[in-house]
């Protein structure tokens, strides 16, 4: 949460306090108020408000603060709109046309008298709309049976009578964080009845708001359109999903499902739909392509007259909430359960209603359905679940990048070995395991995609592979091609596939893995999460280089040649007199100019940056016969002036925009040094470096760095393709040197942190 906002939450508690104190507040009051605080306490830490998601470290607009907006709107007497998600087309569509004329309506607009909540929210106020967004519907059905979680998502204390301004907000997870997302009340209508989600009572509109938040966050409600019940489940939960195949059903799935009811996980279940005909009917009361919500999972005590025990019984929902439903065996007054004593269906809540709820057997259930989604809840929204049952959960934020972290899948050995790696360790084994093996959930999701679809980013088609290392000490870091080459993974996600996220659980015995993520080809870029849930201690950490200062490749340093008095050392300090003039220093204009005829075959030639015929004149003129020109072929292409800035920068001791000879010395062996490294990495001397090359090629350069740094640097330098020129790579060069040597000097002990005044760290990175 941000500081103000956790400083607003703590000082209203405080104000809470003192009112009890004095009698101005009932201890009901008290109590409500510190169980909305209790459900907001663990999203502590990791709460944006919108406005400030995004994976990078800036904000990325302004801030919709929703007490700040509210309160504004009291003072004002108005009625909040909303800037960022009007009532327009472009909210509703973003590939077609509306079907009619919508109009946006406000709930007050639509009853004369609305209410947020109408006695309690339950899986009964979510009846679908004209959008095909059923999977949110299950998810949201699913979320009203956990009243801590709904209060997590759907805030309390908001209302159309206390406090009203047209203004509502919402709370979903993404991506490792809670966003606060804000909304005016004004909904999509047509003759005056809402068109999307609605409750079944008309004037409860606390789901058509949420919708209409969630649509926001997406981007508009097409972008609804189609999707799995995981992913809402896991944007109101924060949790992990899995997926399994009934026709593959895994011979434990009861066992998984019973206890994953008993954590209070989110689960829904769907049949394959036809081809030919959209959300057909089965003989059977079934709606093939539709989500249903799974409410319950129990043994039931059952007695027959020939036998008694416990039969595997589930309750699940259709979210249209009318007369379609399951008519076989435990279907609503079906025979079997006159078999059932009546306190235990008093226990269960049994009702017989048209509201689309119904039970059937496991038997059944596999038999009938295709799919079954569970979201298991991370440690921090698991409510009334004892400490050893509550998942240990780690996760790491990723990226793959072109030509340095994007390598594709196994098929792709070469580069394979560039995805990012994360080591796990896995101690101990479950508990009444017999094969003391430990339960392991891998969850790959690849963000930001659904918002993006208006866009045309479609899914890419991911996957992971999990590898066991023997002996990490003796293995590189990272993992490199050899060991590749020579080992198999252990486990692997069960298939590449283009949807947000592909979760597995596996059984594996205790010691050290590493998890490799991937997309399916190389070159593919998209960011992620990695998220690893275990049933006992795990711990887990990014498998990478320790960034640092090496040592230069040797087939790039020149040995130095004997002292010849007078000779070479002299030449050169006369040379660079008469370059630079009076002052005995040179700016970057003149350096630009020895090092565009010094270096002209080693820059390609790019139509923006053509030497002119003056400056070869020039040079020609001034540099021809000096000693250090002859240490290049001749050539074609002139440096940027940016990297010529950033060279005179990086010598510049004492930041007077020139460079005497001695600094000027130690430059040119520099740029020496690194075009040869150039050299050696360009081997079809193309002017150019292919992708996936770089991070050999700073290494040979004497730099250690991790994916992060060099993502960075691709980002910045890389052309579209992920190719690095011979000017770019010269300016990551100068960069990394600088800006190590300006963190050295502050970090005198060596521990890997510096402190900067702000003056300095403008000052450093502004002239770098």
């Amino acid at each position: 949460m941000g500081d103000d906002a956790a400083e607003r939450l703590m000082n209203g508690l405080g104000d809470v306090l003192k009112d009890i104190t004095s009698g101005n507040v009932t201890t009901d009051t008290f109590v409500k108020t510190a169980t909305t605080i209790k459900t907001i306490l663990p999203t502590l830490g990791h709460f944006k408000i919108l406005g400030e998601k995004g994976s990078g470290t800036r904000s990325r607009g302004p801030v919709q603060d929703f007490l700040k907006l509210r309160d504004q709107c009291l003072a004002s007497g108005t009625l909040f709109e909303d800037p960022e998600f009007p009532p327009r087309d472009s909210s509703l569509y973003f590939s077609q046309q509306p079907p009619r004329n919508f109009e946006w309506k406000r709930p007050i607009e639509i009853h004369p008298e609305p209410k947020f909540v109408v006695e309690g929210a339950s899986r009964f106020d979510v009846k679908q709309g004209e959008l095909g967004d059923c999977w949110l519907l299950a998810a949201i059905a699913n979320l009203t049976l956990h009243q801590d979680l709904f209060d997590l998502v759907v805030i309390p204390d908001q209302s159309f009578e206390s406090k009203y301004a047209g203004i509502f907000h919402f709370r979903f997870w993404q991506y490792g964080n809670w966003v606060d997302v804000v909304v005016d009340d004004r909904l999509p209508t047509y003759n005056g009845e809402l068109i999307f989600l609605h409750s079944a009572e008309p004037n409860e509109f606390w789901s058509a708001l949420l919708e209409k938040a969630y649509a926001k966050l997406h981007g508009s409600y097409e972008a609804l359109k189609g999707g799995s019940t995981c992913e809402a489940m896991e944007d109101f939960t924060g949790g992990v999903s899995e997926m399994y195949n009934l026709e593959e059903a895994p011979a434990n799935l009861w066992t998984v499902m019973l206890k994953a009811y008993e954590r209070q996980s989110l689960m829904a279940c769907s049949i394959e739909p036809d081809p030919n005909v959209v959300e057909m009917q089965t003989p059977e009361g079934l709606v093939r392509g539709h989500a249903y919500s799974i409410t319950k999972v129990i043994y039931m005590d059952i007695a027959t007259p020939n036998t008694s025990g416990k039969i595997p019984l589930l309750r699940l929902r259709n979210p249209w909430g009318n007369e379609a439903e399951w008519n076989g065996p435990w279907s609503d007054k079906s025979a079997e359960w006159r078999f059932i004593s009546e306190s235990d269906k008093e226990k269960i809540g049994l009702t017989f209603e048209v509201d689309g709820e119904f039970w059937m057997s496991y038997r059944d259930f596999i038999k009938y359905f295709s799919r079954v989604e569970i979201c298991n809840l991370s440690p921090e929204t698991m409510e009334d679940v004892s400490p050893d049952k509550k998942w240990v959960t780690n996760m790491f934020e990723g990226e793959w990048v072109r030509g340095i972290t994007a390598g594709g899948c196994r098929n792709f050995l070469e580069t394979f070995w560039h995805n990012p790696q994360y080591n796990v360790i896995l101690t101990d084994a479950d508990e009444e395991d017999e094969e003391n093996l430990c339960t392991i959930i891998v969850a790959l999701m690849q963000k930001n995609r659904r918002s993006q679809r208006k866009i045309g980013a479609e899914c890419l088609t991911i996957g992971f592979a999990i590898y066991l290392l023997d002996d990490s000490e003796k293995h590189p870091q990272p993992l490199d091609l050899n060991y590749f080459k020579y080992n198999a993974s252990v486990a692997k996600s069960p298939v590449f596939i283009n949807s947000r996220e592909v979760t597995s659980r596996f059984k594996l015995p205790p010691g050290e893995y590493v998890v490799v993520p991937s997309t399916f080809d190389p070159n593919e870029e998209g960011e992620f999460i990695l998220r690893v849930f275990t049933e006992k201690k795990n711990e887990m950490e990014e498998r990478d280089t320790k960034i640092s200062i090496g040592t230069i490749d040797p087939r790039v340093i020149e040995e130095e040649p004997p002292p010849e008095e007078g000779t070479k050392n002299e030449k050169i300090r006369e040379f660079f007199r008469k370059l630079a003039g009076d002052d005995d220093e040179i700016d970057w204009v003149e350096l630009k100019e020895i090092l565009d005829y010094a270096m002209r075959n080693d820059v390609p030639r790019q139509e923006e940056n053509i030497v002119t015929s003056l400056l070869s004149l020039f040079c020609g003129q001034f540099c021809r016969e000096a000693p250090f020109a002859s240490a290049f072929e001749v050539t074609q292409q002139g440096f940027s002036k940016d990297v010529c800035r950033s060279m005179i920068a990086m010598m510049d001791v004492d930041r007077s925009g020139k460079l005497g000879f001695d600094e000027f010395k130690q430059l040119w062996k520099d740029i020496k040094q690194w075009k040869a490294v150039f050299k050696i990495y360009d081997k079809s001397s193309a002017g150019y470096l292919s992708p996936f090359e770089l991070k050999e090629a700073m290494k040979s350069a004497g730099y250690q760095l991790n994916n992060h740094i060099l993502n960075a640097l691709c980002h910045r330098y890389a052309s579209k393709d992920g190719r690095i020129a011979f000017d770019d790579f010269m300016m990551c060069a100068v960069r990394l040197k600088t800006m190590m040597e300006i963190f050295k000097d502050k970090d005198t002990n060596n521990t890997d942190k510096a402190t900067f005044t702000m003056e300095e760290w403008l000052e450093n990175t502004l002239y770098s």
